[in-house]
Order: structure tokens, then C-alpha cells, then sequence
């Protein structure tokens, strides 16, 4: 039995290192969109996908975290982390619509440096 629970939490940690490592990349990606956005007529669209795909990979953090807690018996800390990281991705994209990029912009370095570091930290 313990070495179920075992197998299951470290498969629960891999998810969640996943997770992680995608949410990062993509954000990362909207960082090149952004530039992008400045020099190519296509930078808009490409943009405006990678945001809905950075959400979703901030969402699937949170499924991630979930599931490496609850059924894992592990730390409630990565949900909490995750919960935030779809926040600040709430208010990135309601920023990002609003056209203010004097808020959009430092937040979205934020948001790549606090996932670098989430990351590091797996």
C-alpha cells in the first residue's frame, strides 16, 4: 500500500513539475509575442493565442497542485502558489484588453520571474 501511495505522489510531483516548466514557457513565449506585436503585422494574433494558452497552462497549475495535495497527502503550498500565478494571469489579461501596458508589461516580467523561480524551486 505505501509504496502505491509512493508511486502516486511521485507521479502527482511530475505533473506538477510539468506544469510548472509549461506555465513558464509560455509566458515566456508571450514575452516574444509582445516584441512581436511591436514589429511583425501577425505579432497581435500571435499574442492574443498565447495569452488564452498561458491561461490555460496557469489553470492546469492549479490541477496540478490539487492533485499533488489532496489525494498525495502533500503540501497545500503549491496550491496556494498556483492560485495566485491565476490571478495575476486574471489581472494580466484584463490588462492586456484594456490596452494598459505601463501595468501589463512589469507584471508580466513579475509573472516570468515568480515562475522561473516556482520552478527552480520543484
Amino acid at each position: 500500500m505505501a509504496t502505491k501511495v509512493t508511486a502516486n505522489a511521485r507521479r502527482s510531483s511530475l505533473f506538477l513539475q510539468i506544469a510548472i516548466a509549461l506555465q513558464t514557457l509560455t509566458i515566456f513565449l508571450q514575452a516574444v509575442s509582445a516584441g512581436l506585436l511591436l514589429t511583425a503585422s501577425y505579432g497581435e494574433t500571435l499574442h492574443s493565442v498565447g495569452a488564452r494558452v498561458m491561461y490555460g497552462a496557469s489553470m492546469l497549475y492549479v490541477l496540478a497542485a490539487v492533485l499533488a495535495w489532496k489525494p498525495g497527502g502533500g503540501s497545500p503550498r503549491p496550491v496556494r502558489h498556483a492560485s495566485g500565478f491565476l490571478v495575476l494571469a486574471s489581472v494580466q489579461v484584463v490588462l492586456g484588453v484594456a490596452h494598459v501596458p505601463s501595468v501589463h508589461l512589469p507584471l508580466g516580467v513579475l509573472m516570468f520571474g515568480l515562475s522561473v523561480l516556482s520552478l527552480a524551486r520543484r
